[in-house]
Formats: structure tokens, sequence, C-alpha cells
């Protein structure tokens, strides 16, 4: 029989993020395994693309940098009351750290709802470290910028929620081993604390490789991901001033929304490499899909994430990824699908990106493996049966 999940997460199509597509694609996967999947997200996204057997709920929320992850926890929680009332709820499914929390709305929940599962998609401490890193590596707009000076400032403070859903839920879920091993140094967790690994999957219909050869000699960089300072985008511009001058026929297309386009721009040409780098922050997903497809390789240099979709993504159309060997990087990109290198060191992404620009035939061996990779364990109808089994193990309890 069925059960009926409610899924509570902040982000959710037309918020387009890395959580808004992982809730997107379980919920879809869920259904077609015969479950119910109401979904509790923020008012005033835009309308949510229809899914049959998914129900979408809108609640309020305060419009301010961290602050809005307790607003709207308080009135997500009112609005699951509702829904249970009314249509009886099965598991909860949190998606932290974006919804806040305190220790009696853990046992409120528990108590007077269902049993929660708590998806742990990164922490507010490590996301402060890695702002740190990109400050000291002189990355733009980190104390500029209010989201990232509110993480920066605010971190410690929203921890404690991060605590209580350690604490409050049935069992949590991290989307990889390094966000497991972050929360166990950083939060002490209590003893009995129940805590699964399942690494997200990525869409493998829209990202898929293609058999036409590409008819230039110009090779293609591309990287894709928020304009933000963690993501490290000002040292992949360094490096690829590096590969230029050893590879000239090479070019950088960047895709990512936000404010430091401007700033990244400016930086190219000072570095000399305007004429090389194109930054998009409108492309189209299926456009994006395409130049996923035609990259030659994909560069993910981030400071830090709970575990980065992009590689994935890139691995999925049959391109191969450079990225770090930092956190959670590593558990999804190794030498058979691509390539690490040193995080924040400018010389390693250079020489690791310029090793794998030299032998073609050894980069669509790459992509060919890393898209059999994706297929064999990143997808979202495995998460979907993993969390169908941790669903049904605390209902039963």
């Amino acid at each position: 029989m069925g059960l009926h999940i409610a899924m509570l997460s902040a982000e959710y199509p037309p918020r387009w993020g890395g959580m808004g597509s992982t809730v997107f694609h379980l919920s879809a996967a869920l259904v077609e395994r015969g479950h119910r999947v109401s979904v509790i997200t923020r008012k005033g996204g835009g309308e949510a693309p229809a899914q049959d057997g998914v129900s979408v709920r809108e609640v309020d929320w305060l419009y301010a940098p961290m602050a809005f992850t307790k607003s709207y926890g308080k009135h997500a929680l009112a609005d699951l009351k509702k829904l249970h009332a009314s249509d009886p709820v099965d598991v909860v499914h949190l998606h932290c750290p974006m919804i806040s929390w305190t220790a009696a709305q853990f046992v409120d929940c528990q108590e007077n709802v269902a049993p929660i599962v708590s998806s742990l998609h990164g922490s507010w401490l490590g996301e402060r470290d890695g702002l740190r890193t990109a400050a000291a590596q002189k990355e733009a707009a980190v104390w500029a910028n209010p989201n990232d000076l509110a993480i920066l400032l605010t971190a410690g403070h929203y921890a404690k929620f991060e605590r209580a859903a350690l604490a409050g839920s049935s069992i949590c879920v991290a989307n990889s081993a390094a966000t497991k091993a972050d929360f166990l140094e950083r939060y002490s967790p209590p003893e009995d604390w129940s805590c699964e690994v399942i690494h997200w999957g990525v869409d493998t219909e829209m990202f898929h490789p293609t058999d036409e050869p590409r008819e230039t000699e110009t090779q293609l960089l591309l990287a894709v991901g928020r304009l933000a300072a963690r993501k490290g985008y000002g040292s992949l511009l360094r490096a690829f001033a590096e590969v230029k001058k050893r590879r000239p026929n090479t070019e950088l297309l960047i895709v990512g929304r936000g404010d430091l386009r401007k700033k990244l721009e400016k930086k190219a040409e000072k570095l000399g490499i305007g004429g090389s780098v194109r930054i998009d922050s409108g492309m189209p997903f299926d456009e994006l899909a395409a130049q996923f497809r035609n990259a030659d390789l994909v560069v993910y240099p981030s400071y830090y994430e709970g575990q980065g979709l992009i590689p994935l993504e890139a691995m999925a159309s049959g391109t191969p990824v450079a990225t770090v060997d930092h956190g959670p990087l590593p558990e999804m990109v190794d030498e058979s699908v691509g390539t690490l290198f040193t995080m924040a060191d400018t010389d390693s992404m250079s020489s690791a990106i310029l090793t794998l620009l030299a032998d073609k035939e050894s980069l669509a061996a790459r992509g060919r493996a890393g898209r059999e990779r994706v297929l064999q364990s990143f997808t979202y109808g495995r998460n979907a049966e993993q969390f169908e089994a941790i669903y049904q193990q605390v209902s039963d309890r």
C-alpha cells in the first residue's frame, strides 16, 4: 500500500536549485512506485510544474537572509498539521538546512503528525568555512553579497537548528559520506543517532551524451553553478589564463545566475582572456543540457558542497569532469571519469585541465565511463527505492 509523504522544502520548481531539483525528481520517482507526495514550499516562486500524484502547497515566509528558514519552518509546520487533519500523512521528509525547527517543533511533529526523515544537504558551518576559504582566495563579493554575509555572521546561531534536527528526527539521510562526517565532527549528535548516506541522482534523460562529433578544433571548458563566491570562479579564471597560454584554441563558458557577472567579466579582461570567456546567466534547460554534451570538459572548482550535482550532470552527458579533491567530490569523480585537483590551487587546476585536454581519446573514454557510473549509481529511481525503504522503516516503528 502506498504512503502519503509530506515533503517540506524551501526550494521547489520554478525555484530550480540543487534542493529544488532533487525534491521535484524524487517526488516523481516516488509516485511511480505507488506513493503520494505533498510538497510544502515557499510562496512566490511562480507556478509549479504539474506532476500526477504530487500536490504543491505554498506558505508564507519572511524575505530576509537566513531568517527565512525560521519563518518558513513555522508556517510549514502549521500547514502540515492542517494537511494531516484532512489527509493523514505517513512520513514527513524535511530538507535541511533551509528549514529551521526548534527541538519543541520536532517533538510537536513527531507526536501530532508523523515520523521525520531529515535530508542533510549540507551544513551552515560548512558553508561558512567555504566562504572563509573564498575570502582567503580573494574571490569577489564575499563581504558584499547579503546572503553570504548573513551566513558568515549567523551560521553559528543557526547551527542550533541543525543540532535539533539531528536529535529530533527519526532518521537522518546525508547526501554524501563527507556531509555525514561533517555533522559528526561539528555537532556531536546523540549516541543513538541514526544516519544513512544516499547520494542524490540526476536526470539521465535530460542529461545524455551525443553521438555527433564536434566540428571545430576549439576546445570548450564549461563551468555551471550560481555566481557566488564559494563556487570559485575567480580561481577558475586565473587557471584558465594559464590554460589559454598553453592551448590558445580553448574557450570557457560559465553558466549561472547571480550578481558577480560584471566583476568576473572585468577580471577576465584584466587577465587578458576576456575574448575567450563568456558568462551566461539566463540559459534555458534544454540549451544548458546541450552545452553539457558539447563541452570537452566540465570544471567545478567549488570551495564547499554538501554533494554537488553539476559533476553528475556532466558525467550523465558523457563529459568528463575536473573538480576539487575535497569534501564529497571524490565520492563521485576519480581518474576514470575525469580528474581531481587541489582545492584553491590555481596551478593544480590548470595542470589538471591541460593534461586532460591534451588527450582526446582519454577524454572520450572518461566521458563514457562517467555515463555508465551515473546510470549504475546516481539515478532518481535508485533514490526513490532507497528512500522508500527508509520511509517504511520509520513508519513501521
